[in-house]
């Protein structure tokens, strides 16, 4: 690592892949639109007409207004694929800049009818306010578009998008930098999020991007240690099929085996690492501003800080900000809920718009368990002192160690997600390894991963699952597990004596004198795969070293 985040029902959510081709930067300055050409006509656009272009092969854009919805057009992509947009323009003559936003996964694209609802996303009534014509679509294999789903492919769902651009660029109350390069900005949440990486990768003619509660890697989110997410696996297949989904055979095999046997096969493993971004961040360069959740247990913290790193080692304009909230359900104090999406707004007036006196607000930011907001100037922020703790233990590795679930949401709260994701969230464990951690005089943000190392030995039946150990923190003051985050760790029980040492999931946690932690590591969650049991493991010389930030300032 370079450093030590639905819609309407509650069951949006998902991934994405980027391709890396050849780079290139928007020219600031917006300029009129060209003749723009009706929905209902078909227009072709060359290659000399494409300043931006970077797809490798001309494709002819051809739109069909949808009889009895005045905003749904369908507009054939590249490959014969009918994707079905949703085409809301801003009031006046324009030209305007555009939004381009995605669904989550399994969803169709939002309307004025189906706005989404999740915390801090932006509407369509919003955004036409705002002054931006606003562009939305049924991702291929989801809605009314044919195709199968293949988890954002940049060959195939990033191909899709663009041909959405070429149309965007006929239209015209669309402002653009140039002919066929419309002026335009992108939001949305998870699989609408990783849509922009794509995107941004293949594409330069986009300008400014908001991904909220996107990834890195599917190999880290999705399958961090080789050991299967199969709680966010299950919620997401369900998904799929519950709205009508049709999937890549890839998905639903990963989905089997990650429950049957612990570890995806070989190939579905390739399949998901494929899909990136990966390294191929590094070719996404235009002002972005990550947002991410603390109690994102499908793609955590870490994700937004891999993807933050490039483009700030970079010097690409970014921030990143932290709420509590994501794919997961914050059970604790979330405090003020309207500030993700000032923040967009002012990115966007920033970036989109061109206005140089929006403040856009401190280059990290994030919340932590009672709801107070932190700021600072950059992540990782200035270190301190670190919290550390030690201990020893020995853990029979059965059922009866579990980390989970929990059984309650948090009182009085209106979270649409806790009656999904509740049954897959860590809980602190009544058997574990535990190592008391005691902050001392320490009174500052704990910040980042969490290090962990210690030696161990043990046996176990032979079998064919995966062996296992996870780490959690647990808050004493209140019993929740902070940020809901558990990680899985490898390890081998031969009888040999090993060394291990470990990142866990990154979290933020206010630390005070007498607010005491507990690490626990146990057998097993229902947030992983099961992974082989029976058997026992003994740890000794168990070191816990917790970060904590001096360069972060109450909001």
């Amino acid at each position: 690592m370079r450093y030590a985040g639905w819609g309407r029902g509650g069951v949006a959510v998902l991934l994405a892949g980027v391709v890396a081709l050849a780079g290139c930067a928007n020219e600031a300055d917006s300029k009129t639109a060209a003749e723009g050409k009706k929905a209902s006509e078909t227009t072709t656009t060359t290659t000399e007409d494409r300043v931006c272009d970077q797809k490798p092969t001309v494709v002819p854009v051809q739109a069909k207004p949808v009889d009895g919805t005045p905003s749904d057009l369908d507009i054939t992509s590249f490959d014969g694929t009918v994707i079905r947009a949703h085409w809301f323009p801003a009031d006046g003559p324009g030209p305007y800049p555009t939004m381009l936003m995605g669904p989550g996964w399994s969803q169709p694209g939002a309307t004025e009818e189906r706005d989404p609802i999740l915390f801090g996303a932006l509407s369509i009534t919003g955004m036409n306010d705002a002054g931006y014509n606003v562009l939305t679509w049924d991702p291929r294999g989801f809605g009314k578009s044919t195709g199968l789903a293949s988890v954002n492919d940049p060959t195939l769902e990033g191909r899709d998008v663009q041909v959405l651009l070429d149309w965007v660029a006929e239209q015209a109350v669309a402002a653009t930098d140039r002919t066929g390069d419309p002026r335009v900005g992108m939001v949305g949440v998870s699989y609408g999020g990783g849509i922009q990486l794509v995107l941004a990768a293949r594409d330069c003619r986009v300008d400014v991007l908001v991904p909220s509660l996107a990834w890195h890697s599917l190999s880290t989110s999705l399958n961090r240690a080789d050991t299967v997410k199969v709680g966010w696996s299950g919620v997401l297949n369900t998904a799929a099929t519950t709205f009508g989904g049709r999937l890549d055979p890839h998905i639903t095999s990963a989905a089997t085996s990650g429950t049957s046997e612990g570890v995806l096969s070989d190939e579905d493993r390739e399949w998901f690492k494929s899909r990136g971004p990966g390294d191929l961040i590094d070719d996404v360069s235009i002002p972005t501003l990550f947002v991410q959740g603390t109690v994102d247990t499908l793609f955590t913290l870490d994700e937004g800080i891999e993807n933050y790193a490039s483009l700030r080692e970079r010097d690409v304009p970014t921030a990143m900000i932290w709420f509590c909230g994501g794919h997961g359900t914050c059970l604790t104090d979330e405090g003020d809920t309207d500030w993700v999406k000032e923040r967009t707004f002012a990115w966007l007036r920033r970036y989109l718009d061109g206005d140089e006196s929006i403040d856009t607000g401190a280059r990290f930011e994030t919340v932590d368990q009672t709801g107070a907001r932190w700021v600072g100037d950059d992540y990782p922020a200035e270190q301190g002192d670190p919290i550390t703790a030690s201990g020893a233990g020995t853990l029979q590795l059965d059922a009866s160690s579990k980390a989970g679930p929990v059984t309650a949401p948090r009182p009085g709260s209106t979270d649409i997600l806790s009656g999904i994701v509740l049954g897959i969230t860590p809980a602190k464990a009544v058997t574990a390894i535990e190592v008391k951690v005691d902050p001392g005089d320490t009174d500052g943000l704990v910040l980042g991963a969490p290090e962990l190392r210690f030696t161990y030995s043990g046996t176990t039946p032979a079998g064919s699952r995966p062996t296992r150990v996870f780490a959690q923190l647990v808050d004493d003051d209140t019993g929740i597990v902070v940020g809901n985050q558990i990680t899985p760790i490898e390890i081998d029980l031969d009888g040999a004596t090993r060394d291990v040492s470990v990142d866990l999931e990154s979290v933020a946690f206010h630390a005070r004198p007498g607010h005491t932690l507990t690490l626990q590591i146990v057998a097993t969650t229902p947030a992983y795969a099961e992974p082989r049991l029976g058997g026992s493991i003994d740890m000794s010389a168990i070191e816990l070293t917790l970060p904590v930030a001096t360069g972060l300032k109450p909001a």
